[in-house]
Formats: structure tokens, sequence, C-alpha cells
């Protein structure tokens, strides 16, 4: 799967593609309407917005809301899996951590698209 985001010129229903823009951590991030949490964060050049439970970096691992290693807490809402939820305008998103303490407390690498890590246990 390509972190790119492929334009949506010449599409067979004629869409244009409409902007939408998200707030990562308290940083803006743009997209596209109809993108999900994770196409968005994946355009962006972020791969990673979650720390597991030994402190290693997680992102998207099934694409398919099987896996649970793509959680984020959007509008409030935690434990939400950012490769299901569809990205609209103005949503707010917080990374988690699931990192133990004495695990080294390694936060997701930012590449840009975000910041610290929310701190907290997730369901799941």
């Amino acid at each position: 799967m390509s972190p790119r985001r492929l334009p949506a010129r010449g599409a067979a229903d004629g869409r244009g593609e409409r902007p939408l823009r998200i707030t990562v951590d308290g940083r803006p991030v743009d997209g596209v309407a109809g993108q999900t949490v994770a196409g968005v964060l994946l355009a962006a050049g972020r791969t990673a917005w979650r720390s597991g439970p030994s402190g290693a970096a997680r992102g998207v691992f099934c694409g398919i809301g099987v896996c649970f290693d793509c959680l984020v807490t959007v509008n409030g809402d935690r434990d939400v899996r950012a490769c299901l939820r569809r990205a609209a305008d103005g949503d707010e998103v917080r990374t988690q951590s699931r990192a133990r303490p004495g695990t080294g407390g390694a936060q997701p690498a930012d590449t840009g698209a975000g910041g610290s890590a929310e701190r907290g246990e997730a369901a799941g």
C-alpha cells in the first residue's frame, strides 16, 4: 500500500477533490473528503501515531479494522480505529500510548504531522 494520495482527476463519477483539515495533536493536517483518518495521516507522511505496550511505534497494520494498531482519539472519543473512521473537516485527533512505565516510553515517530503522544491505557 502506498502512502501517497492519488488525484481524483478523471474519476468516472466526475467527483472533484474537496479539501478538509484535521488537527493531530494540535497541528493542522490537510486531506481530502472521503479519506480515512489513517489515509490523511499516511498521505501527510506519518506512518506511526501510537505506542504499543513495549513502547514500539504503531500505525496502520491490517488496514481493515481487525488489528487495533491504528487507535487514536477523535473528538474526545478514545480507541477509534483510524483505518475505519472517515476524516471530517475540523476533526481533532490525538495520538495514544499503551507504553508501560519503564519500557522507555517511546513515542510514535513524528514526521511532521503530530506531536506528543497522549498517555493512558487503551482498551483492546
